[in-house]
């Protein structure tokens, strides 16, 4: 079959569904670039756009453009051709992150490519963070279990914690948020992604509120963002409400801590997400503590398991959460060769 020719509506669309995938503050740390001669996109990071305090070996970075890694796949097969990933092709370029090769559908086929994901592409733009309260709705064996068995399918594991770990996660992103406050580095970087406009960070009035409010009990430590004024008050107005006192958290790990693994995490983390979304199921991740080394290691030393945590993701039943912006399709496509 001879190579998939794209044309310039497919391409949109399939920028479009990358950079819809979640990044730490919506910073997303990522630029795209289509090489014709191979018919792949290929995900390059965008350090200069990623948080520096929160983020300085870009783990993080990598796991969002993991993410958009997913999505592409998606989206691709959604077009009818086969995604073909490679992590990391060239040493000699570290910031190409990844390729997604657009191949021509196996003959067996009939010309469509299908890997299981089709029903997932109007998902993609579904999926968005609710950082409100769930109700206490326990999440059903069989959506667990088809989260579980997406996010190893993608080289990851995910399990729900106990409520004796999930205390002592918990504590660690208090402690995490904590940390924040009395960081005039790191606050100010917080400070700075709560922005009233653009295509980038956390619009703070967008109704219902994309930061989200705040638990009246302090059981659950949503990110504060703005932080505390020097008279020790919050330095936003949202509002506070009680949250649910057994959270669902899962953990989602993998079992090296290399950047390949990094996006692995990413890919999984979105097939997760996705997933969930079409279950009708609410995610929003807690990712604080996961941004210092010692608590980092603290996370992966509280899991039963083997291995090296890359996110925590609140799962339950409550709002959709509002859409929060996305850069312009033109804007993450680089035209280079």
């Amino acid at each position: 079959m001879q190579p998939a020719m794209l044309d310039a509506a497919i391409l949109e669309k399939l920028i479009s569904a990358a950079v819809a995938a979640p990044s730490i503050h919506n910073a997303q740390p990522w630029r795209y670039r289509l090489n014709p001669d191979t018919v792949s996109l290929e995900v390059r990071a965008a350090p200069e756009r990623a948080p520096r305090y929160a983020d300085p070996l870009g783990r993080a970075l990598s796991v969002s453009a993991g993410a958009a890694v997913f999505n592409l796949r998606v989206a691709v097969a959604h077009f009818g051709w086969e995604p073909v990933v490679q992590l990391l092709p060239y040493r000699s370029q570290p910031d190409l992150l990844a390729t997604v090769r657009l191949a021509a559908s196996p003959a067996d086929r009939a010309g469509r490519y299908d890997d299981g994901h089709d029903d997932l592409y109007d998902v993609i733009w579904r999926r968005h963070s609710s950082r409100s309260p769930y109700s206490a709705r326990r999440l059903p064996a069989r959506v667990l279990c088809d989260l579980t068995e997406a996010a190893r399918g993608d080289g990851a594991t995910l399990r729900l914690a106990d409520p004796e770990e999930t205390a002592w996660l918990l504590r660690l992103t208090a402690e995490a948020e904590r940390r924040v406050s009395g960081d005039p580095r790191r606050l100010a970087e917080s400070r700075s992604w709560v922005r009233d406009t653009g295509p980038y960070g956390i619009p703070p009035a967008v109704p219902p509120a994309a930061l989200g409010p705040r638990d009246a009990t302090g059981r659950l430590p949503m990110r504060g963002y703005l932080g505390p004024r020097p008279d020790g008050s919050w330095g936003d107005d949202r509002p506070t409400t009680p949250f649910a006192t057994q959270p669902a958290i899962a953990v989602l790990a993998t079992d090296q801590d290399r950047r390949t693994d990094w996006l692995r995490a990413g890919q999984a983390l979105e097939h997760v997400l996705l997933l969930a979304t079409s279950h009708a199921v609410r995610a929003s991740l807690l990712h604080q503590a996961l941004e210092w080394s010692d608590l980092r290691w603290s996370l992966s030393g509280a899991h039963p398991a083997p291995g090296h945590v890359q996110m925590l993701i609140r799962l339950g039943y409550g709002p959709v959460g509002p859409a929060t912006p996305r850069d312009a399709t033109a804007e993450a496509l680089d035209g280079r060769r």
